[in-house]
C-alpha cells in the first residue's frame, strides 16, 4: 500500500486505456476480416474479369481522366457559385424566421413556407422545374440564361432551406442573457443580432455547414440531368463512345479526392470545439 500522501496510481484511467486499446484491436480485426470476405467473393465471382476490364482497365482510366477532369471543373464552379449565394441567402432566411413581434408575422410565414417547401421537394424535381420550366416562360431576361445558371438556381433554392435551419439552430443556441446584456448596453435589436448573436452562432455552426456543403459538392452531379456537361456527363459520354465504364471510376475518384479532406477538416473542427468546451468547464 502506498504511504499516506503519496500519489495514488490511476487504476481507472489505466483500465479504460486497456479497454480502449482492446476495442481498437477488435474493430480493426473485424474490419480486416470483412474486407477479406468481400475481396474473396469478388475475386471468385464468375464475372470478375469482365468487370475489371469494363471498370478498371488502366488504359481506359488514363484515357478518360482528361475528359472527366475537365467536367469536374464544372462541378467545382457549380459548387462555389451556389455556395456563395447559399451562405448569404440562408442566413437572411434564418434571421427573418426569428424576427419577433406581430409586425413581422407575414415575413416569418414566408420564410417558414419557403423552408418547408424546398426541404420537402427532391433536388432532382427542382432541377427539372427550374431547368425546363423557367425557359418556357418566355421572359426576356429570366428565360434566356444558360443551363449552368439554372443549375445554380436550383441548388440554391434547395440547399438554402437546409442551411437556413442550420443557421437557426446556431442562433437559438446563444443564451438569451447575451441578448439581454447587449440590449442593456443600449444596442438596438439589429446591432445585437449583428455584433453579438450572429458572430457566435456562425462560429458554432461551421462544422454542420461543412457537412451540408459536402452534400452540395456531390449533388452538383445531378445538374447533368438538365444538360450541364460536368464530370458525370463526361463519364457517360466516354462510356457511350468507348463501351467502357472507366470514366465513372475516374469521376468517383475525383469526388472522393475532394470530399475526404473536407470531411476530415470537419472532424477536426468538431474535435477542436469539443476540447474548448471541456477546457472551459461547466458554467
Amino acid at each position: 500500500m502506498a504511504p499516506p500522501g503519496a500519489p495514488q496510481p490511476a487504476v481507472g484511467s489505466r483500465a479504460s486505456r486497456m479497454l480502449g486499446g482492446r476495442g481498437v484491436l477488435v474493430s480493426t480485426a473485424s474490419t480486416l476480416v470483412f474486407l477479406a470476405v468481400v475481396a474473396l467473393i469478388v475475386i471468385t465471382a464468375p464475372g470478375t474479369d469482365r468487370v475489371v476490364r469494363s471498370f478498371f482497365s488502366w488504359e481506359d482510366l488514363r484515357a478518360a481522366l482528361p475528359q472527366v477532369a475537365a467536367g469536374f471543373v464544372v462541378n467545382l464552379q457549380l459548387m462555389f457559385a451556389a455556395e456563395g449565394v447559399i451562405l448569404v441567402f440562408a442566413l437572411l432566411l434564418a434571421v427573418v424566421r426569428g424576427l419577433p413581434g406581430p409586425v413581422f408575422f407575414p415575413l416569418r410565414v414566408v420564410a417558414i413556407g419557403y423552408i418547408d417547401l424546398f426541404r420537402g421537394i427532391p433536388l432532382l424535381l427542382v432541377l427539372y422545374m427550374v431547368g425546363f420550366g423557367i425557359p418556357g416562360l418566355g421572359l426576356q431576361v429570366v428565360s434566356t440564361q444558360s443551363i449552368f445558371v439554372y443549375g445554380v438556381v436550383a441548388l440554391v433554392l434547395v440547399y438554402s432551406a437546409y442551411v437556413a435551419e442550420v443557421y437557426r439552430a446556431g442562433i437559438e443556441s446563444i443564451h438569451p442573457s447575451q441578448t439581454a446584456a447587449a440590449r442593456s448596453l443600449a444596442l438596438s435589436r439589429w446591432k445585437t443580432m449583428r455584433f453579438v448573436v450572429l458572430p457566435q452562432a456562425v462560429r458554432r455552426v461551421i462544422p454542420p455547414l461543412l457537412n451540408d456543403f459536402i452534400g452540395l459538392q456531390k449533388d452538383t452531379a445531378l445538374v447533368s440531368t438538365i444538360g450541364v456537361v460536368e464530370a458525370a456527363r463526361e463519364a457517360q459520354a466516354y462510356a457511350a463512345a468507348n463501351f467502357n465504364y472507366a470514366g465513372y471510376v475516374v469521376a468517383a475518384f475525383l469526388w472522393v479526392l475532394l470530399t475526404i479532406p473536407l470531411a476530415r477538416f470537419t472532424d477536426w473542427l468538431i474535435e477542436r470545439d469539443r476540447r474548448r468546451w471541456q477546457a472551459a468547464g461547466p458554467r
